[in-house]
């Protein structure tokens, strides 16, 4: 088994970073501060530097972005789907029933997402108290009807796709699980799921996940301090030791798409806890000597979307 350090990125840390994700024709990396409403851009260099293009104030949580093929980006934020506009502008698009409140009310929020190649969107929700039961997934297809995938989850999290699109994996960090379903790309229908890994926490559980372009799976624990390569079939591959607790996701990005990003959290730490661990909301970088892909865009409308 290999065991890589992870480099911190000298940009001002987030409060709850998630969902580093590649913009491949913008040639950007796009991150989201899910409570500080903030999506946020930077440029990747040759040498792996990253430098900050822009901080996007969308208001309420974002949970996770992606690109999209009619302009800006697609964000999974507050309760439903957000446009982002190209010039910045944050556009409400769908409000789900049944999500939205806050976590005095037992309220639930947009978490993290992700494109199939066909350019549906798909993006999972959780309550502010991470009980189970509260967490759906839902699937915005091309022509704009949003509909259930999977519901009583507690913390719909990471989600990647194999790279011949057969099979679709989800992390539910609740009960600290990653699910291998069957895949069909024609319809984006979840078929027969298996249970990938599980985690009891001493390790932290899975949250945030990519799939490489060998089809091995890389997933952050939260609480572990580490990105974690797994097969197809579950054998632990390699370590990336992240110096901060709170490992949040990771993502290929960069020219060659062979840097790895991962975003970490403040999230739930004291100020004891975050003493001993001065980068805990920034960015880390390794170079594992694999590849990984860019984040699919949406390609569906960015009006009339509706509850199908």
């Amino acid at each position: 088994m290999i065991r890589l350090p992870a480099t911190a990125v000298p940009l001002p840390p987030a409060t709850h970073g998630e969902g580093p994700t590649w913009d491949a024709d913008r040639q950007e990396l796009l991150w989201v501060d899910i409570t500080a409403g903030q999506v946020r851009r930077a440029s990747v260099g040759d040498d792996g530097a990253l430098a900050e293009i822009a901080v996007h104030q969308v208001g309420g949580t974002v949970g996770v972005v992606v690109p999209a093929a009619g302009g800006g980006w697609l964000l999974g934020a507050g309760p439903g789907l957000t446009h982002l506009t190209a010039d910045g502008g944050p556009r409400v698009l769908l409000d789900l029933p049944g999500e939205g409140g806050s976590a005095e009310t037992g309220g639930t929020r947009m978490n993290d997402g992700g494109c199939d190649r066909v350019g549906r969107f798909f993006a999972g929700t959780m309550a502010f108290d991470e009980r189970a039961g509260a967490g759906t997934l839902y699937r915005v297809d091309l022509d704009g009807s949003v509909s259930v995938v999977l519901d009583g989850l507690a913390i719909s999290n990471g989600l990647g796709w194999a790279p011949d699109d057969r099979t679709v994996y989800l992390a539910d960090s609740g009960p600290g699980v990653v699910w291998a379903f069957d895949y069909d790309l024609a319809t984006g229908a979840f078929g027969r799921r298996r249970t990938l890994l599980e985690f009891d926490g001493v390790d932290g559980v899975a949250d945030g996940l990519t799939v490489d372009d060998e089809g091995c799976l890389w997933t952050a624990l939260w609480g572990g301090g580490q990105v974690r390569r797994y097969s197809p079939d579950g054998e632990l591959l390699a370590v990336v030791e992240v110096p901060t607790d709170n490992t949040s996701s990771c993502a290929f990005a960069g020219a060659g798409r062979d840097l790895l990003v991962v975003s970490t959290s403040q999230h739930g730490l004291s100020e004891e806890q975050l003493a001993p661990q001065p980068d805990a909301g920034r960015l880390f970088t390794a170079r594992p000597g694999v590849t990984g892909p860019a984040a699919n865009p949406y390609r569906g409308p960015l009006t009339g979307l509706r509850v199908a």
